[in-house]
């Protein structure tokens, strides 16, 4: 039974959302709506802030038993006490994560080659989030986007050794691309202008948690 359920990831990034707005509200709006789980994701804002905006994700969804996990930053995980980190090829080596982390936190990591691919299958990793499949705003893909074949080619690559691995996909996915994205081999999403930049971030995790769901129902 795989540790971390990826149908739909949300994730609170500062620069996409916005620094003014309360981060644990909208996180929790997410999971009312039915976020699986959630990440957040600041890339220049100081430690000390970081934390506090972790902890305050982190008090939000107390009660919901919805994983947090941190973008890149083992000590922000530590310090807020989140379930565990997201990492990608320039950051924090798994294995130095999991030693720093233990054997129950979630580890996800991100990939987007044939190498990032490899990386998956060796690591002690709890998902992989394949990435990025189109243009986004949120963050610049210097690879260019690999489209729904470049996704199939490379969730392939994983799935053959680790089977039961989640595999997510990222980078402009909205409602129209969940299906595809599923169609392609995800087992979930990961977003966050379908979700934090709409008028009703409950609602919209809701339409896109079940546009998810149907599609797994229908590959199964």
């Amino acid at each position: 039974m795989p540790k971390v359920d990826f149908r739909l990831n949300a994730i609170v990034d500062v620069d996409a959302i916005g620094s003014e707005k309360d981060l644990g509200i909208l996180a929790l709006a997410a999971v009312r709506g039915g976020a699986t789980i959630i990440q957040y994701r600041d890339k220049n804002s100081p430690t000390r802030l970081m934390v506090e905006r972790g902890r305050r994700i982190r008090d939000a969804l107390r009660e919901t038993g919805i994983p947090l996990v941190v973008n890149d930053r083992v000590d922000v995980a530590l310090a807020v006490g989140a379930d565990g980190v997201h990492v990608g090829r320039d950051d924090m080596l798994v294995g130095d994560a999991r030693r720093l982390l233990g054997p129950d936190a979630i580890i996800g990591l991100t990939v987007k080659s044939e190498a990032d691919a490899e990386a998956a299958i060796a690591g002690d990793i709890d998902y992989a989030c394949i990435g990025g499949l189109f243009e986004t705003p949120a963050k610049h893909n210097p690879d260019g986007p690999i489209g729904f074949d470049g996704y199939s080619r490379l969730a392939q690559i994983i799935r053959v050794r680790k089977p039961d691995l989640p595999i997510g996909a990222i980078a402009g996915i909205d409602l129209q691309r969940t299906a595809p994205a599923i169609g392609a081999g995800a087992d979930g999403i990961a977003v966050i202008s379908a979700i934090f930049r709409q008028h009703d971030p409950e609602g919209s995790a809701r339409t896109l948690r079940e546009a998810v769901d149907r599609a797994l129902e229908a590959r199964a």
